[in-house]
């Protein structure tokens, strides 16, 4: 008999599967990607996609991926490995934009190579010198090549054909689904972009490729639960301690997840309720400097914003935050998204993320519908990172940027760096943290901290009686002071005790009118070496008299009666990634204080 429960039950069921229907993704045989996506925009996919038709697909040596353990080079494995990735993405891209079948051989070829490699990842996250079959390590790139293989899965599966999908499914299971299920990685504990950059990839391939329900609704279990770990390991102001190059990897890729489970139909309340997972989302935009360029301290590969449209427009929609929404459009507009979107989904991460472009092509309408506007935000202050940004216009329509920050010594992707500031001159570097070079064997080692880059001596910081600073959460800032537009701390704590210092109060303010000061306030317990203070810049100075430094359009006030300054190229320390950041020169100026007093002050301005 049919009762008004079993109606009023069907029809609950119904508008569930509707409802679920209608938020997945549109598959490769839609007729979305034909009629939705202006023509101009699937013309530059397929022309991206014609650009590897066709090529031989490569498959690397061992000897090329031993070189990491070897020779300390990781490099050389990674871009053989991301080319072919990237090239399968560019393929699969212009299949499912053209939809005529005329990629599917090149493709199909590309997915056999790949799934003949005796394990996806790179060398630096690999315990053996070389691959083997027989241990499936779960590593970044060993899930995201399941995550973008589950996806051209998803989007072509009837395309590829059932022996192929069969495959792929196998290879993922064994690859991904088995060993992240069955192992308790230290990743699930942790509040570092490995979590959620692996979850989004883990999380992919359950949906898509898993067909055990209970392994599955296990998996989705395993992923909330590292998710939760993560947001609760972060501070309260949202800020990426790993900085704003791994923003895209952190932030980013835990809404990821956020946007997988609400397509495929699984419930987000815990996120969504979580006023954390906003201000983690407006970080990006709050670390940015103008005409491009965003702060980098952290290991930062980049001095410009290296944040992906393809995740940036989406995750600004779910937190509906019209600053960041805004900023996606300017970068759209800037980086002409409409006309030529192949471009920036190339350098859309170590190989193309197909699943994000495919995400933000569902949301065209709205992002054309936006005002572009640059997030040129007068003052920040995250206080649990304890970063500081402030920005002033000048006479003339110039502007002073600046950004410093406290913290510890113990941060994810740390630099010895408690203290260090950085200054934007009309949107242009002045003073500057360099980043960090090209990843070694030595990066992620006990030797990190031999790398010049990341120590204090390379950063706008003092050098206290020959000492620099120390690594270690213990090594950190005390007495940290902020109002809008200047930052002061003791960084005494960040040193070792054999440095003999008392305290160091440093602060910088970005005063009214037309100028920075820095003020050094000290008291030594002993004198041993002259006290040196480092600024790091990529203009060359030149002296026009004493106390004067001339840094291009601006100027270095120094207490002449108190420093000598002397100016040093360090120009051969970068590597090639670090001269394309920088250009061809980078000096350091080092002030070194005559007096031998235990008290000092030392005060110097930039106008």
């Amino acid at each position: 008999m049919i009762t008004l429960k079993k109606i009023l039950l069907t029809i609950v069921c119904l508008s569930s599967s509707m409802i679920h229907a209608q938020t997945m993704l549109p598959t490769g045989t839609s007729n979305y990607w034909k009629d939705a996506v202006p023509e101009a925009m699937r013309q530059s996919y397929i022309a991206y996609a014609n650009e590897y038709l066709g090529r031989p697909w490569a498959s690397i040596p061992d000897s090329v991926f031993g070189e990491f353990r070897h020779k300390g080079n990781r490099t050389h494995y990674e871009q053989l490995c991301f080319q072919k990735r990237t090239q399968l993405a560019a393929i699969a891209m212009g299949e499912i934009i053209e939809g005529k079948g005329r990629f599917i051989p090149d493709l199909i070829a590309g997915l056999n190579n790949l799934l003949g490699e005796p394990w996806w990842g790179i060398p630096a996250h690999y315990g053996p010198d070389y691959p083997k079959e027989s241990d499936q390590t779960v590593d970044l790139f060993n899930a995201e090549t399941a995550g973008l293989v589950a996806w051209i899965r998803y989007m072509l599966a009837d395309r590829l054909g059932d022996e192929m999908q069969q495959r792929i499914d196998k290879e993922i299971d064994k690859r991904l689904l088995n060993p992240a299920l069955n192992t308790n990685y230290w990743w699930k504990h942790s509040r570092m972009n490995w979590t959620p950059w692996i979850c989004s990839n883990w999380l992919t391939a359950v949906l898509i490729s898993e067909k055990d329900e209970t392994k599955k609704r296990e998996a989705i279990r395993q992923i909330k639960a590292a998710l939760q770990t993560f947001i609760d390991g972060y501070p309260n102001d949202g800020g990426c301690d790993e900085g704003t190059f791994y923003w895209d990897r952190a932030a980013g890729s835990l809404f990821d997840c956020i946007e997988l489970m609400e397509s495929f139909g699984l419930t987000t309340k815990e996120f969504a309720s979580n006023l954390k997972v906003k201000a983690m989302a407006s970080y990006i935009y709050k670390m940015y400097i103008g005409n491009g360029f965003c702060v980098n301290f952290a290991d930062a590969h980049d001095n410009h914003a290296v944040v992906q449209l393809n995740v940036l427009y989406p995750f600004a929609l779910w937190t509906d935050d019209i600053t960041m929404r805004r900023y996606a459009a300017w970068i759209a507009q800037q980086q002409g998204f409409f006309r030529q979107p192949a471009k920036l989904f190339a350098g859309s991460g170590n190989f193309p993320t197909l699943g994000r472009e495919l995400f933000l092509l569902t949301k065209l309408h709205q992002l054309q519908s936006e005002k572009p506007c640059e997030p040129k935000l007068e003052s920040v202050w995250l206080p649990n990172l304890q970063i500081m940004t402030a920005r002033r216009k000048l006479k003339n329509h110039k502007t002073f940027y600046v950004a410093m920050k406290g913290g510890t010594n113990g941060e994810s992707h740390n630099h010895n760096d408690i203290g260090s500031f950085i200054v934007y001159a009309n949107a242009r570097p002045l003073l500057i943290d360099p980043g960090v070079g090209e990843y070694t064997s030595a990066t992620f080692s006990a030797k990190r901290y031999e790398i010049w880059t990341m120590q204090s001596a390379y950063h706008n910081l003092p050098q206290i009686n020959g000492f620099d600073q120390h690594e270690g959460a213990n090594y950190h800032a005390t007495k940290v002071q902020y109002e809008p537009f200047s930052l002061a701390m003791d960084i005494a704590s960040a040193y070792p005790k054999e440095a003999k210092v008392k305290s160091w109060e440093r602060s910088l303010s970005l005063k009214r009118g037309d100028f920075i000061e820095i003020n050094e306030h000290y008291q030594l317990d002993k004198w041993m070496q002259p006290q040196r203070i480092m600024l790091l810049t990529p203009v060359q100075p030149v002296m026009i008299r004493r106390g004067v430094l001339q840094l291009g359009n601006n100027q270095l006030l120094y207490p002449h009666q108190q420093v000598t300054v002397k100016i040093e190229d360090i120009s051969s320390k970068m590597d090639s990634l670090l001269h394309k950041v920088w250009g061809n020169n980078l000096y350091r100026i080092v002030m070194t204080i005559d007096s031998k007093q235990l008290t000092n002050n030392i005060k110097y301005t930039l106008k």
